[in-house]
């Protein structure tokens, strides 16, 4: 792999990461009781873990109470409302948890470089998403916004092998391609981007990701030493005695249709 740091070992990672899992389960059950309101933005470079690390923070947490955003391209009409509205409407209620996979910075990102935005409507997000966050956080809303960084070459070798793994082929697309040929492009707008958002409100947190399993432990860690979250005592809980039988007979299993044994195959 590119870069200069040593891969995490595995028997380490897996080790904290269940360790910082428990913690992440602690946090919900935290969020739950308070009534708060936690939002995660991951950004980056494209192949930079974003997906990977969204999906170990939720592993283990209820899909009810910390859901994923990741937002197709907008439609006509969504074109047509102010840009922040179709992301409002996905922010948590109290005792929620929202990790948007890509968010509101789309804007900076790749509708800026890709043409898919006019001057004056980027000019705009610049001016108005520190006010925007501003008036969330001022709201209660805990906001945390953190930046995948990964290096020009490592980007280019992830490429490559999702290329050549049809389970991981869909995770590109011709424009994550050709964001190889703006790498400088990409590197501008993060970087003015930057300069208008990184608010003492709101501050970026970047995640050096040459190194998946180091940036998803960094990351995690973070995101809890930054909420002053405890473990909230739950009653405890017993398996009741089974009642005797009423004299249920459950109807014979020919009477139903079945999902074929595929794994009596595998036994034989």
């Amino acid at each position: 792999m590119s870069g200069t740091k040593k891969r995490l070992p595995k028997k380490a990672y897996v080790r904290e990461l269940l360790r910082l899992q428990a913690e992440l389960v602690k946090l919900q059950e935290w969020v739950k009781v308070e009534g708060a309101r936690l939002v995660v933005v991951f950004e980056g470079r494209d192949a930079a873990g974003k997906g990977s690390t969204i999906k170990r923070v939720t592993e283990f947490l209820n899909p009810r109470v910390a859901r994923i955003v990741a937002l197709p391209a907008p439609t006509e009409r969504q074109r047509s409302q102010w840009y922040f509205q179709r992301y409002v409407e996905h922010l948590p209620a109290a005792g929620e948890i929202v990790l948007f996979d890509r968010s509101w910075y789309n804007r900076a990102g790749v509708e800026r470089v890709m043409g898919f935005c006019t001057n004056q409507e980027y000019a705009r997000f610049l001016h108005q998403s520190p006010i925007f966050e501003r008036l969330l956080v001022e709201d209660g809303v805990l906001l945390r916004k953190y930046w995948f960084s990964v290096s020009d070459s490592e980007q280019e070798s992830r490429f490559r092998s999702r290329l050549e793994d049809p389970m991981r082929r869909w995770k590109l697309s011709p424009m994550d391609l050709e964001s190889i040929t703006r790498w400088e492009d990409y590197s501008r707008a993060k970087d003015e981007m930057f300069v208008h958002t990184d608010i003492p409100e709101a501050p970026w947190h970047v995640v050096e990701s040459e190194d998946k399993r180091s940036a998803r432990i960094n990351m995690i860690a973070h995101l809890l030493s930054t909420i002053r979250y405890h473990e909230v005592q739950r009653p405890p809980l017993g398996l009741p005695p089974r009642p005797p039988s009423k004299g249920y007979e459950r109807p014979p299993r020919d009477m139903q249709t079945q999902v074929p044994d595929h794994a009596a195959e595998l036994r034989r």
